[in-house]
């Protein structure tokens, strides 16, 4: 029968079919409606400008969870989505128009997102945030049924309904009734706005009643059908949207994801179990029993043993459990107790894998080629096939040798994304290397990242035009020094050498002007990282060396006098820090000289009494770290720090300086170790009490194995010696031939032969 055939006996329309958004069970009631009553047309809440885009649905390249995306053609940032999943009630009603003999025409009837969009830019906060918050009408109809669990309410209702009624249409006229109820009581529920939606969508209906008779349909949420049946005049509508704001909006077909459409992404009209009720809407029969096989699966792929017997006794306990509570079949609530009963062993932690996995769900639609989007997300679809890329809503992790070009692109296009804001994928530590050539990413494409490719594309065309074009604008635009050498260590990561002279000139600038020590320092490290980067990539960076050669310079003249400047507690601890960063820097700076005048400079750190004691200790410890410091000197300048004629909280400081970071030093010199022994042993109980929070910080970091050595040193004495069977393991007073020989092997294996 084509969707012109005769409606069925009885129907007047206009036939308002009120649902609950992403509601499996009014998905199956909608396309069971539609079937009975086969109207001419079909209006579905949603935004008229995505009309032309509806044609895509029909695509076999369209696979939801989708969404409909709105921008402001002037600010991307500024948009609106409309999610819809295969169990939506409006994606089943648009689809069943156009799988028709005839297509039935299908038209949105909410109001334009021009409105929509406009209105978000009139203030800066919800208009209707001051009024009463809106009741939720499931949980008022469950509580009036006697349900504490609105869900659990609509699952006995409406979801586990084995069959659509010999009245498909009854449903919905109760449906309609109670929100009628709820709305003489409620009103308009404190949103004011949904009055002008209500308005536009009687317009609308209007003019499908001019064209088609009252022989259409109209698939919308629950909560307006009382408005839409309510006797209003077309001027009075006319009145409420007369006067709203509008703005020129582009749309498009975003992929969507399940986890987005759960109410715990924060999406205002989200559900709790995207991943249960995608599987009731597919499931055609038995859905526990399929449901717990699906969990079973998943289990066996994390290594547990469950069988089918498991996978029985579990559909017997949820079906007891549901007749226990009187309830027409098990829902979600037994089949899960039921889960972690039976094939969890009563505990949560692979339950939680089942509810991430299965009850909410990694899905990611696929939205087809024709789609409309703005060149820079044509550009970006493209690398990501050139490079096998795949976008996936499911985290995973990417490793990548960037002595590989196919693996050295990728990370190019991830690092250019981030500078756009487009964080598709994270940074992370890589696993068994520290090399320059290999990275680690996290990946997941969230729903949310397709708004910031349009936002983007205000940059430019292509990914790595609108990179170098914001990394240009954000050199310009820098206030500090920091900023601007974090942007040159991103440029090289990127690959972006045209954006590299703008941001070396805003660099040059800023480190001219800046005089503070501590930002000088701060900005240097990202420097030197930047140039050994830019000698793994193979991109040209020699003109950052001259800027930070000149920088270190500078901070060799200036770091002397910011150190004896009376620092207090806090801030001689943030320039110890720097002192670390500037002395791992210089390390990489190839600059003729400079590493000997860092150590001049640290030299006079180490003895210059005004200098706090955390600064002078870590100085005297980059000193000795790097064979400049002998260790007689050593020795002499821990005597003066921890001399009784020092306060006990700038000896304390010294330590902190010298021997945090590690203790493997102290328990191979046991002079030194014996020094603060000597004076740990000397501090009066008042100033002990003072100064304990800070050793303990100190000592507390080392390693189990350094600890426990320490330990047995200071038991026995630093200066008593053991006999051989009584010294601590690794630390016998002559060397063990058999143990020095079992490394041979492993040596010749990772130095050449000569």
């Amino acid at each position: 029968m084509n969707g012109t055939g005769s409606p069925a006996a009885g129907w007047r329309g206009p036939l308002l079919l009120g649902v609950r958004h992403h509601g499996p069970g009014s998905a199956r009631a909608v396309r069971a409606a539609l079937d009975a009553a086969r109207p001419a047309a079909v209006l579905i809440e949603g935004p008229p400008e995505g009309d032309a885009l509806l044609p895509l649905a029909a695509d076999p390249g369209m696979r939801p969870p989708v969404a409909l995306l709105a921008h402001a053609a002037d600010d991307p940032g500024r948009a609106a989505l409309w999610p819809l999943a295969a169990f939506s009630p409006e994606w089943v009603a648009i689809r069943w128009a156009q799988e028709q003999e005839v297509p039935v025409p299908v038209r949105f009837i909410d109001l334009p997102a021009a409105h929509t969009l406009a209105a978000q830019t009139d203030t800066d906060t919800d208009p209707d945030a001051a009024e009463s918050v809106r009741p939720d009408p499931l949980a008022v109809l469950a509580g009036t049924a006697g349900y504490d669990d609105p869900e659990r309410w609509w699952e006995d209702v409406v979801e586990h309904r084995g069959a659509v009624r010999e009245d498909p249409l009854a449903a919905f006229e109760a449906l309609g009734e109670a929100m009628g109820a709820l709305r003489e009581a409620y009103g308009d529920g404190g949103h004011a706005r949904d009055l002008v939606r209500e308005a536009y969508m009687r317009q609308r209906m209007r003019a499908a009643r001019r064209e088609f008779g009252d022989a259409y349909a109209v698939v919308c949420g629950a909560w307006h059908v009382p408005a839409l049946r309510a006797k209003t005049t077309a001027a009075a509508d006319k009145a409420l949207l007369t006067g709203l704001p509008k703005v020129k909006v582009e749309t498009t077909w975003v992929p969507w994801t399940h986890r987005r459409l759960a109410r715990a992404g924060g999406y205002g009209a989200g559900i709790t179990s995207p991943g249960w009720y995608a599987h009731l809407f597919a499931a055609r029969d038995r859905p526990v029993e399929r449901w717990l096989t699906k969990v079973a699966g998943l289990l066996r792929e994390e290594d547990r043993q469950v069988s089918p017997a498991h996978v029985i006794e579990a559909v017997r306990l949820a079906g007891t459990l549901a007749a226990v509570r009187g309830r027409p079949v098990a829902g979600l609530t037994e089949t899960l107790e039921a889960v972690r009963a039976v094939m969890c062993d009563g505990s949560d932690i692979p339950l939680a894998l089942v509810e991430d996995r299965l009850v909410v769900g990694d899905v990611l639609g696929e939205i087809p080629d024709g789609a409309p989007v703005v060149p820079l997300q044509r550009d970006l679809t493209r690398q990501q096939r050139s490079l096998r890329l795949k976008a996936e809503a499911q985290e995973r992790e990417l490793e990548l040798d960037l002595r590989k070009d196919t693996d050295a692109a990728k990370s190019l296009l991830l690092h250019r994304l981030r500078l756009l804001g487009i964080d598709w994928g994270t940074p992370a530590a890589s696993r068994g290397s520290t090399g320059t050539f290999r990275e680690t990413w996290r990946l997941r494409w969230e729903p949310e990242l397709s708004v910031r490719v349009a936002e983007a594309g205000i940059w430019g065309t292509t990914v790595v035009a609108a990179a170098t074009a914001k990394a240009e604008a954000d050199a310009a635009g820098a206030a500090e020094l920091g900023e601007v050498t974090a942007l040159a260590e991103r440029c090289l990561l990127a690959g972006l050498s045209e954006a590299l002279p703008a941001v070396l000139r805003a660099l040059a600038d800023r480190a001219a002007l800046d005089t503070d020590v501590a930002r000088l320092a701060k900005a240097l490290p990202a420097l030197a990282r930047s140039l050994r980067y830019g000698d793994v990539r193979g991109t040209d960076a020699s003109a950052l060396g001259t800027v930070a050669g000149g920088l270190a310079e500078r901070i060799c003249v200036a770091l002397p006098p910011a150190c004896a400047a009376g620092l207090d507690g806090d801030a001689a601890a943030e320039l110890r820090g720097h002192v670390d960063g500037v002395h791992g820097a210089i390390g990489l700076l190839e600059a003729g000289g400079l590493r000997e005048r860092w150590a001049a400079v640290l030299r006079a750190l180490a003895g210059r009494d005004t200098v706090p004691g955390v600064i002078r200790g870590r100085a005297a410890r980059l000193l000795l770290d790097d064979g400049q410091l002998p260790a007689q000197e050593t020795a002499r300048l821990m005597g003066l720090a921890l001399s009784p004629a020092a306060s006990p909280a700038d000896a304390a400081g010294w330590i902190d300086g010298f021997a945090g970071g590690g203790g493997t030093l102290l328990v191979h010199d046991e002079r030194l170790l014996g020094l603060i022994d000597a004076w740990l042993a000397g501090v009066p109980e008042q100033a002990f009490t003072d100064v304990l929070p800070l050793l303990r910080r100190t000592f507390g970091a080392y390693e189990a194995g350094v600890k426990r050595s320490l330990g047995e040193l200071v038991r026995r004495g630093p200066s008593a010696k053991p006999a051989p069977s009584q010294a601590p393991e690794g630390f016998a007073l002559t060397l063990d031939p058999t143990r020095a020989d079992a490394v041979l092997p492993v040596l010749r294996l990772l130095l050449p032969a000569p």
